[in-house]
């Protein structure tokens, strides 16, 4: 039994009927009397039985802690024994004690008395059954309770309401909640919906008291929501395209091109989950209470001083921020890009992709070559802030001079002739022979080679530079034009054949055409058939064209000649003047077959 303070009474005994009492000293001089009130007596064992009549186990009454020890409390509940508890009961989470001598505790009676004589009791059950009848009346009365979320299980979460609960994944929030960790060790305010106290069982719903406040919210917020309106909401989650804001009750959508005048590749660059922002209404239906938000229009658009900042042929720097196949786009403040189109990067190197000059994130300078306000469109310039290789290209190659390059490459038109790293020169094709018909630049070039040409042309704002290989030599037909005339008679062979004429070959590298109607007196339809390639014909020139290279050509022109002359002749030898061409035929026939007979008598 405890050390505590108890009331003994006195009491004499009672002989019984009929026996002698013992002798008792008493004073002579005053009469005996019994040493206590029998009423008082029956009246205090009335009050010992009231006192401990309403005690029962299972139940919950208010004691005061007696004393404390380094394993159990004491507590005195009026009962006839005291009670004690294990002192692990009163720590804390930190394992601290947290109570003292003459605290009043909430305590169960699991039993009236163990064997050494102490009332057993649990100030945790009690606790427990004292949450349990609050979870019960928050059940009925619809009542709102705050528990800590302890830890994820199947199908939810685990809650501290001062007993264990459960809250389902569904009830979590009034969107699906794909990260139930991230709650973990967070104070939630929920609403009973389902309990068992046999079981041990119950149920909240923090999605119900969202969807109550949300409503309310709601309709506070739709009374004064109006597009311009600029109001304060919280990031309650984000998209690939942008962020849902809470603007009270109602979400909006802050579209990832209204976050910032700048570039920005994802929203979780310049916004988090659970960030307040400050945002204006851009646009507002009432009806299926859609909102579309803006951030980067609280301040004030870069573009609007652009052509101030950025006039054409302005130097300036900036940073790579995105590399494509046709240019780089280069920041040169927040909101306000240019693009450096491929073919402005360089003015000697072919650049195929720009990746080959610039990285992203490189610090450039460049030049301003155009600018469209309303487009927010500038288009910059890479190779400008250098000098141009072309406009220096006709001082250290004029028209005429002679350069050396190696061949970088044949195509059907000509041939590419490297004249400095990054400058290329063209000799085309009918620039690479005076006399010899080229019908591929291979015939006469390899790639490697090195070749010596002349600079016919330069074209430094197109940046096309023509050369020429035949230039070399003395061109062909200067010199037979030099020496030949119309009216000229020349030799001929000829060459090809076509259906309107032949080309002859008059000297190397040059020829002329003789037409169709100049190839005989008669009409000759297929020239194939009477011609071939190879025969030598005396011809006269008829025509001359220098400028295009052109002579033309007739046999027939010839045979006429010789007529005349022979007719010529035969008037002098008859010294008639006024014979006929009928004469000369005749005459010529005549001559024929007396040349034929004289062959026949030889014979």
């Amino acid at each position: 039994m405890p050390d505590t303070e108890k009331t003994d009474k006195i009491v004499a005994p009672i002989a019984p009927q009929g026996a002698s009492a013992a002798p008792v000293a008493a004073s002579p001089a005053e009469p005996t009397e019994p040493a206590f009130d029998t009423e008082e007596y029956e009246r205090l064992l009335d009050m010992y039985d009231v006192s401990f009549r309403n005690f029962a186990e299972g139940e919950v009454v208010r004691g005061v802690v007696l004393r404390v020890s380094e394993s159990e409390v004491i507590v005195d509940v009026g009962y006839k024994s005291e009670g004690v508890i294990a002192l692990e009961e009163f720590r804390d989470e930190t394992g601290q004690i947290v109570v003292k001598t003459g605290d009043s505790v909430d305590v169960l009676i699991e039993k009236t008395e163990d064997r050494e004589g102490y009332v057993v009791l649990s100030k945790e059950k009690a606790e427990k059954m004292k949450v349990w009848d609050d979870v019960e009346r928050a059940y009925q009365e619809r009542r709102v309770v705050v528990g800590r979320v302890i830890e994820r299980v199947k199908g939810g979460l685990a809650v501290d309401i001062g007993v264990r609960a459960f809250l389902p994944g569904s009830q979590v929030d009034v969107r699906p909640v794909r990260n139930l960790d991230a709650l973990k060790g967070q104070e939630l305010r929920m609403r009973v919906i389902k309990v068992n106290k046999k079981r041990g069982n119950i149920v909240l719903s923090r999605k119900a008291v969202l969807e109550e406040e949300n409503a309310e919210r709601k309709t506070q917020t739709l009374e004064t929501l109006e597009e311009g309106k600029v109001l304060t909401g919280t990031v309650k989650n984000i998209t690939e395209y942008g962020a849902f804001v809470d603007l009270g009750g109602i979400d909006g959508l802050l579209h990832i091109t209204d976050m910032s005048w700048g570039r920005i590749n994802h929203p979780s660059e310049v916004i988090n989950v659970g960030d307040e922002l400050r945002v204006v209404v851009l646009k507002f239906d009432r009806e299926t209470e859609r909102v579309s938000l803006g951030m980067k229009q609280l301040l004030a658009d870069p573009w609007t001083t652009a052509t101030i900042k950025y006039p054409v042929s302005v130097r300036v720097k900036g940073k790579v921020v995105s590399l494509t196949d046709y240019g780089a786009f280069v920041e040169l403040e927040q909101g306000v890009e240019g693009l450096i189109h491929v073919s402005e990067m360089s003015w000697s190197k072919k650049v195929k992709h720009p990746s080959k000059l610039l990285t992203v994130g490189q610090e450039v300078e460049c030049q301003v070559l155009g600018l469209d306000q309303e487009a927010h469109r500038i288009s910059l310039g890479l190779k400008q802030v250098e000098s141009n290789p072309w406009e220096q290209l006709a001082e250290k190659y004029p028209i005429g001079s002679k350069i050396n390059g190696k061949v970088r490459n044949l195509t059907e038109f000509g041939a590419f002739v490297e004249v400095e790293e990054g400058i290329d020169g063209l000799i085309h094709i009918s620039d690479l022979s005076w006399t010899k018909r080229v019908k591929h630049p291979s015939e006469i070039l390899k790639k490697g080679d090195t070749v010596e040409a002349v600079v016919l042309n330069i074209d430094a704002e197109n940046q096309r530079l023509s050369l020429g290989l035949k230039q070399l030599a003395t061109d062909v037909w200067d010199d037979y034009f030099s020496h030949h005339k119309a009216g000229d008679i020349v030799e001929g062979k000829i060459v090809r054949l076509t259906t309107f004429g032949a080309f002859v070959e008059l000297a190397e590298g040059v020829e002329g055409l003789v037409h169709v109607s100049e190839l005989d007196e008669k009409r000759i339809e297929r020239p194939e058939e009477h011609f071939k390639p190879g025969d030598v014909f005396p011809m006269k020139i008829i025509k001359v064209q220098e400028g295009e290279k052109k002579i033309g050509l007739s046999i027939r022109a010839v045979k006429s000649d010789e007529f005349q002359k022979d007719f010529q002749t035969y008037r002098e030898s008859t010294g008639s003047e006024r014979s006929t061409l009928g004469d000369v035929f005749r005459a010529a026939q005549a001559a024929a077959a007396a040349k034929d007979k004289q062959g026949e008598e030889e014979e």
